[in-house]
């Protein structure tokens, strides 16, 4: 296998099979539905083979377009059961590996960024990948003071494959939306473009990941591997050994499943109080339950800084909403850019809305499920005029942190966890505290 494809023709031509395929679909359904079929039972042939063919383009491509293919099969457990249920496993193993690059290739990269000499840095080195990413390989191997470590190397020409990517997806965004129709996928991409610089840069992923290491050491419920060395295109850092949160959703029990959902909220809450940072790339293959009950985090190339904490306007308006005060919810909202000053909605129609998503947070235990996740992506998909949703607005500096919480109800919802949600929002959400009283 040759390096990362870097030639634009060829990773656009790839790319550009996907809006041209959905096309036919689309005119083959027209066609179906003069014929008598009906709309429900045309759409959802669409889905299905649409599915099918994004996740196989996306799946061979690496740089931007598989990055993007894992951040929107974060999603799948929004998607109908006869829909999901056939690519589950393949989205999986979309989070978890990649076509390898070869051995020489590897060794050319160790040397460009180590020297010739990288070899004495180690007292092994598997020349074989145990995992694969968007933009980088992970290899195991011995640093020559004996510990065990992870060595991730970033794939040759991967800046570039990616900018040309994430250029290509913005102009076919669009078609994504036959998943998930209410999604906008726009935001998702302008943030990791906006990024970019910062997943590419393993000196500034260093950083946060030593960062994040210090301030969990030595914590009861979360283990982060410390850094050992770094460079512009290579990270070695301890290794962690555990089990995959894949696994844990496919076959963990329930109780697994129920700690690993806990821990999971535990700490994305707590690391903005912590660290001033927050994890932005919370997908299961990011995540492993250690052998003493841990929750190991890996992959710090994405994160959003927050070096004053959650905004305290998120846990004060849950906390105004549960106590039934809309009148300020929306003035809130407004205030925060939510809505916007031209726009009128309908209070009842956002009461209704919204309150689905702060059940969690109002309730003692809380459970999440695949079924409550479909019924809240109905709501967003319905695209009639008066539906409230088509009246919010994003706001720029909330994207990242809607981005985080929309992929980890993902999670949780694939891991069907029930705990004690809401005391992590006491604890940790800044305005909260009020509703325990």
């Amino acid at each position: 296998m040759s390096d990362l494809p870097r030639r634009a023709v060829t990773r656009s031509a790839k790319m550009a099979t996907l809006p041209l395929g959905f096309a036919g679909r689309a005119v083959l359904g027209l066609g179906r539905r003069l014929g008598g079929a009906s709309a429900e039972i045309v759409t959802q042939e669409i889905q299905q083979r649409t599915a099918e063919q994004i996740f196989k383009v996306l799946g061979e491509l690496k740089g931007g377009a598989m990055k993007f293919g894992q951040a929107l099969s974060i999603f799948e457990a929004a998607l109908p059961p006869e829909i999901a249920k056939p690519y589950r496993a393949t989205l999986t193993r979309l989070q978890e590996s990649a076509p390898p690059l070869p051995a020489a290739t590897v060794h050319r990269v160790l040397a460009e960024q180590l020297g010739d000499g990288w070899r004495d840095y180690f007292k092994e080195f598997d020349d074989r990948p145990t995992a694969a990413a968007s933009i980088g390989q992970v290899h195991r191997a011995i640093w020559h003071d004996g510990r065990q470590v992870a060595v991730k190397i970033q794939y040759p020409g991967a800046g570039q494959a990616l900018i040309s990517d994430l250029n290509q997806l913005s102009r076919i965004g669009r078609l994504f939306a036959v998943l998930l129709p209410g999604m906008d996928v726009k935001p998702v991409l302008d943030e990791i473009k906006n990024r970019l610089s910062e997943e590419l840069d393993y000196l500034r992923e260093a950083e946060a990941q030593h960062a994040f290491a210090q301030a969990f050491r030595d914590d009861p419920d979360f283990l982060i591997p410390d850094v050992v060395a770094a460079n512009e295109r290579v990270l070695v850092s301890e290794w962690l050994t555990g089990t995959p949160l894949s696994k844990i959703i496919e076959s963990g029990t329930k109780e697994q499943r129920d700690r690993a959902g806990l821990l999971l909220v535990r700490f994305l809450f707590s690391s903005p109080a912590r660290v001033g940072m927050l994890h932005a790339d919370p997908h299961p293959g990011n995540f492993r339950i250690t052998p003493d009950g841990r929750l190991g985090v890996l992959d710090f190339g994405a994160v959003h800084r927050m070096p004053d904490g959650y905004p305290p306007v998120v846990g004060t308006l849950i906390r105004i909403f549960i106590q039934g005060d809309m009148e300020t919810v929306v003035r809130g909202l407004r205030e925060q850019g939510f809505i916007r000053p031209h726009i009128e909605v309908d209070v009842e129609a956002l009461r209704a809305f919204l309150a689905p998503y702060v059940e969690p947070a109002r309730v003692e235990e809380f459970t999440f499920s695949r079924e409550w996740l479909r019924q809240r992506a109905a709501s967003v998909a319905d695209f009639r005029p008066d539906n409230v949703i088509r009246q919010l607005n994003l706001p720029p500096s909330y994207v990242m942190i809607h981005r985080v919480h929309a992929a980890g109800v993902g999670v949780l919802c694939q891991l069907g966890a029930t705990a004690r949600f809401r005391d992590e929002a006491v604890r940790w959400l800044p305005g909260f505290a009020e509703v325990a009283r």
